[in-house]
């Protein structure tokens, strides 16, 4: 069991750890807004943005990209720069 545990830590500290943008529910911008903005920004289709729209609405949140960090990072701030709530986690 030991070792299991060590092998886990060793991935999820390593260079190459999957990091997640997430998008946060607001009450400002409109549902074409968001839309338009995970296309332009995340390089999503039409549904796929629609669908993060959604999820982000009813739940409050939404994974709008995996990735590694350095990936993401430009991607939050251009979100955060259209005035929407996104975070790396």
């Amino acid at each position: 069991m030991k070792e299991k545990s060590k092998v886990h830590e060793s991935i999820d500290s390593g260079k190459n750890k999957i990091w997640s943008l997430t998008l946060y529910n607001d009450d400002i911008h409109p549902f074409d807004y968001v839309i338009k903005a995970l296309i332009d920004v995340c390089g999503h289709d039409f549904v796929q943005a629609e669908q993060c729209a959604f999820i982000t609405h009813y739940k409050g949140r939404c994974q709008v990209r995996k990735g590694e960090r350095e990936d993401l990072k430009p991607m939050k701030e251009r979100l955060v720069a259209k005035e929407l709530k996104a975070i790396i986690e």
